[in-house]
């Protein structure tokens, strides 16, 4: 039992930065918008929250920072794919490798430098004596609160309000969209740089929380993991959180086998999560190939309005 709990905190932590980063390339998405820059987001985020927070020491100050950063690459993103209606793979992969490398630049002078502290936590004491909840939930820190208020939020947003329906409109048909009154280009900027400052947030959690050190490339393919859970999930919040808590699992699997001192090369054990992705991806592939996907219909495809007034 204290094995499985331990296990289940150990996903919770690890799947954190991936849910984070899954429900930014949802809102991205649904509004017809494809996201491959979440790797170039996420290692933007690690490091402004790395020089931000070793520069003020202050936690506000540096979620803000990372927010108002991979918010501005978001609305650059938002300008090549919507403005410019330039290839939204393209656009995808340029910023993926646009912030790999800016912030490898950045991040030199404070590579490996500890931070000066960590994500404050909440304390619900009371929660304590309750059995395995007590010990999964008394102590969990803002980012991974703030992540569960964000899925039922989003699942309330998409499902049950009047602004779901319009993002579904200017994902599956912007041109009925558009008639219908609905400013397709002013939605999806807004939710592409919504997106893009949520999977900046997730790099931040990454080195505030799971990895309390910049080093260049920390996300380790994460962004990617990210962008496959997106399918996987269906493009909904609720799912995203199983399948983002399932991936940091299989994540924390692999650590505990090299910590228990199997001779299995860590190399491998390191592959376990990207090896798994593959897989599921084909699985989902075969079982759903005579199903609708869940796919946003002009997910991808640029909106060139016929006639402006």
């Amino acid at each position: 039992m204290d094995l499985a709990i331990q296990l289940i905190a150990a996903a919770m932590s690890a799947g954190t930065p991936l849910l984070l980063a899954a429900l930014g390339g949802i809102l991205s998405e649904r509004s017809g918008i494809i996201q491959l820059g979440a790797e170039g987001l996420m290692l933007m985020g690690a490091v402004v929250a790395c020089l931000t927070f070793i520069g003020s020491e202050s936690i506000p100050l540096t979620l803000l920072a990372v927010v108002a950063v991979t918010a501005a690459l978001g609305l650059l993103h938002a300008f090549m794919c919507v403005t410019l209606r330039a290839n939204q793979i393209m656009a995808g992969l340029a910023l993926t490798l646009f912030g790999g490398g800016l912030s490898a630049y950045l991040g030199r002078s404070v590579s490996g430098l500890p931070l000066p502290g960590t994500m404050p936590r909440i304390h619900l004491d009371w929660l304590e004596p309750v059995p395995a909840i007590g010990r999964l939930f008394a102590h969990l820190d803002i980012l991974t609160w703030f992540s569960f208020a964000l899925v039922a939020a989003l699942h309330l947003l998409i499902h049950k309000t009047s602004w779901g329906l319009h993002l579904k409109a200017v994902g599956d048909n912007p041109a009925t969209a558009d008639v219908m009154g609905i400013r397709v280009q002013a939605l999806r900027y807004a939710y592409v740089v919504a997106g893009a400052a949520l999977i900046g947030l997730a790099g931040g959690y990454m080195l505030l929380v799971y990895t309390p050190s910049w080093t260049e490339g920390m996300t380790a393919g994460k962004g990617w993991i990210a962008v496959a859970l997106i399918i996987f999930a269906r493009w909904n919040p609720l799912r995203a959180l199983f399948c983002s808590y399932f991936f940091g699992a299989l994540d924390m699997i692999g650590f505990r086998i090299q910590l228990i001192g199997s001779d299995i090369p860590p190399y491998f054990l390191k592959m376990i999560p990207y090896v798994v992705t593959v897989f599921v991806l084909m699985y989902l592939g075969w079982r759903n190939r005579n199903k609708p996907s869940g796919t946003p219909e002009a997910l991808g495809i640029p909106y060139i309005r016929e006639q402006r007034f």
